[in-house]
């Protein structure tokens, strides 16, 4: 698989920090090889090209916008990424139950289909989650559910069968990439 390019560098990273810091997690292991892989470049900096970053007079570097989108400290996001993915992990756990282990074992044999496109399914893990988001608390924010269940559901899928954590890892990040980035960025910001 190829290295996940820039534009999806803060999905990919929450996204693993989200499976990382998760409790149940069956798949350790193939976590890792992630990593190795190069599918989680630049896991302990986000969303920043070193030659992008402004050195201050100090040697500090300063956040600044890049396409539109806040560049984070190197220092600060490790902290604020695995804080966010924690708090994310806790509501993931209160979701896990409402979600329906036929739901998973549906996905999971969509993802076992090598006929399926990428985009095929990521339109699958796209209904799954709509269809899940009907039945969460109306207490928190759409995007936050949304967000939270599609991390859930690559969880499941990977402790179901830790082969395809590579694939739902890659399909999560390009719907969370095409669905939530804004959200993701204001989480970072604020």
């Amino acid at each position: 698989m190829e290295q996940i390019n820039g534009s999806v560098q803060m999905e990919c990273v929450l996204l693993y920090t989200f499976l990382e810091v998760s409790s149940d997690c069956k798949f350790k292991e193939q976590l890792q090889c992630l990593q190795s892989q190069g599918m989680v470049s630049a896991l302990r900096g986000i969303c920043y090209e070193a030659e992008e970053l402004e050195l201050q007079t100090d040697g500090n570097r300063s956040g600044h916008m890049q396409n539109g989108a806040a560049v984070f400290d190197h220092e600060v996001n490790e902290e604020v990424i695995r804080l966010i993915a924690a708090q994310l992990a806790a509501i993931g756990d209160r979701f896990d139950q409402d979600i329906k282990a036929r739901v998973v074992n549906d996905l999971v044999q969509h993802f076992l289909n090598e006929n399926l496109s990428a985009e095929e399914i990521t339109q699958l893990m796209s209904e799954a989650v709509e269809g899940l988001v009907q039945a969460m608390p109306s207490d928190l924010e759409r995007e936050k559910v949304m967000l939270v269940l599609a991390m859930l559901l690559t969880k499941k899928i990977a402790n179901t069968m830790p082969s395809l954590l590579q694939r739902a890892f890659s399909t999560t990040v390009n719907y969370i990439n095409r669905q939530l980035h804004n959200y993701i960025a204001r989480l970072l910001r604020d």
